[in-house]
């Protein structure tokens, strides 16, 4: 018996993410590096992702179209909560654009100082 086909696919993605969230937090914290704190970011970002889908899944869910082949009264408990895939596709997207802007000052502040190690960059000049 495999332990990963008795799992479910949600509490796969779940601590999957809650993982990520961890790294990233880790990464966020502990690195010197500008590029490596952006990635610890960046991982952090993907675990919440992975977090909110897994909360919003169903597991033997079908989608959220409630037709003849699911029930109005029984659609609470048979059908996939659109509202979380929703969010995490808008967060995707904000989530790639403050990425971008970060590294885009991390680039900056690169050219001016020559440097991305947080240690050196301690003048308020």
């Amino acid at each position: 018996m495999n332990l990963l086909t008795e799992l479910p696919i949600s509490l796969i993605v779940l601590s999957s993410g809650l993982l990520l969230i961890l790294i990233g937090l880790w990464g966020m914290l502990m690195q010197h590096d500008l590029i490596r704190i952006i990635i610890g970011f960046s991982l952090m970002d993907t675990g919440i992702h992975m977090t909110m889908v897994a909360i919003g899944y169903v597991t033997g869910g079908t989608a959220p179209i409630i037709n003849d082949a699911v029930a109005a009264d029984e659609a609470v408990n048979l059908v996939v909560d659109p509202v979380p895939s929703a969010l995490v596709l808008t967060a995707i997207v904000i989530g790639l654009g403050v990425t971008a802007v970060m590294l885009s000052f991390a680039v900056r502040i690169y050219k001016t100082r020559k440097t991305l190690m947080i240690d050196k960059l301690t003048e308020l000049k």
